[in-house]
């Protein structure tokens, strides 16, 4: 009887159709990464989640789980304690966490601007555009430590204020920065979109410096400023070398994608509560600030130059100290990935 029932499975087996014994094989196992984003429903991090919205991790075998945190300040933190592989914040950060004997590594570039905007309170735009009539104001920032903090001190010391003849309020974005500003906690402050569009449409603040684009952030602070990117903990990524190289392969496929499609169709793929309410506005945002995004995640040449002398301009941290600029970037994935796609 048993001879019988085998036989008759073995025929089973042999006329069933491939795919469906395709279809029965266990899964592929997926490689699991955790990765922090400094403001998930930024625009300037917008790759991150778009990534994962198109699928390319699945393509690359990749479980990524995105966590988001306040700031990039408090990403670059979890990164240190090992909570998560990656981290999307500013390029700036591995500067200046170097500064301090910890080294992160920068493994593709999303922007080649910093995709901020300095809104102004609209009643008061005409004096206070002007950084060097900062002194004696509050002004908004991300978070203390945060890229807003470095650039608007940067803009601040441009325009030949020092750092007592200012304070810096951590008001976050969205909602609570332009409560910030309609309450009169801050005058001015730093933020992206989609926060900059509903800030001018409602009338509430007016843009008094605009960094979406290399000529006019060449044009505010002197130089080159790449900021938003991926990076990892140096040491993590040279362990674990085949994982990085994936993730920048999606990182790459999807600045790529990007660069192929207009504002609206990015639009669609993005989750709705990203919007805010405001779809329109979202895509404005994505047609003001397209610029800033890298087509092929290489750093531009001569940006980490242009950067460290932009924070050595104010920052206490990197006075005196010698920075090894080639152990906080590296285009060794990025143009592997780009040979491929």
């Amino acid at each position: 009887m048993q001879r019988v029932l085998r036989a008759g499975l073995v025929a089973a087996l042999l006329a069933a159709p491939l795919s469906l014994l395709l279809a029965a094989a266990p899964a592929a196992a997926q490689t699991p990464i955790k990765i922090m984003v400094g403001g998930i429903d930024k625009q300037i991090y917008l790759p991150a989640k778009l990534a994962a919205q198109l699928g390319f991790f699945k393509e690359q075998g990749l479980d990524v789980e995105l966590f988001n945190s306040n700031s990039g300040a408090q990403a670059a933190t979890a990164l240190l304690a090992r909570e998560v592989q990656g981290v999307v914040g500013f390029y700036d950060h591995t500067i200046d966490l170097q500064s301090k004997g910890k080294f992160i590594t920068d493994v593709v570039q999303f922007s080649v601007a910093p995709g901020e905007v300095v809104l102004v309170k609209a009643a008061d735009a005409d004096r206070l555009k002007d950084p060097a009539n900062w002194k004696g104001q509050a002004l908004g920032v991300t978070g203390l430590g945060s890229a807003t903090d470095f650039l608007t001190r940067a803009l601040a010391a441009k325009a030949g204020l020092k750092v007592q003849d200012y304070s810096l309020v951590p008001v976050g974005a969205g909602d609570t920065f332009l409560a910030a500003i309609q309450q009169g906690k801050i005058v001015s402050g730093m933020t992206t979109e989609p926060t900059v569009a509903r800030a001018v449409q409602s009338g509430v603040a007016k843009v008094a410096i605009d960094l979406r684009t290399a000529e006019n952030t060449r044009a505010a602070l002197g130089g080159d400023y790449p900021a938003a990117c991926l990076y990892m903990d140096r040491s993590w990524m040279e362990a674990n070398k085949d994982t990085a190289q994936k993730v920048v392969n999606v990182m790459v496929k999807t600045l790529k994608w990007m660069h192929a499609h207009s504002p609206e169709e990015i639009a669609a793929q993005m989750p709705k509560d990203y919007y805010a309410g405001e779809l329109e506005l979202y895509v404005q945002g994505l047609r003001d600030g397209k610029a800033q995004y890298s087509p092929d995640g290489m750093m531009p040449q001569g940006a980490p130059e242009s950067v460290l002398k932009v924070l050595t301009s104010f920052s206490p941290n990197l006075q005196g100290k010698t920075i090894d600029l080639s152990k906080t970037y590296t285009t060794e994935f990025v143009v592997k990935a780009n040979a491929t796609q």
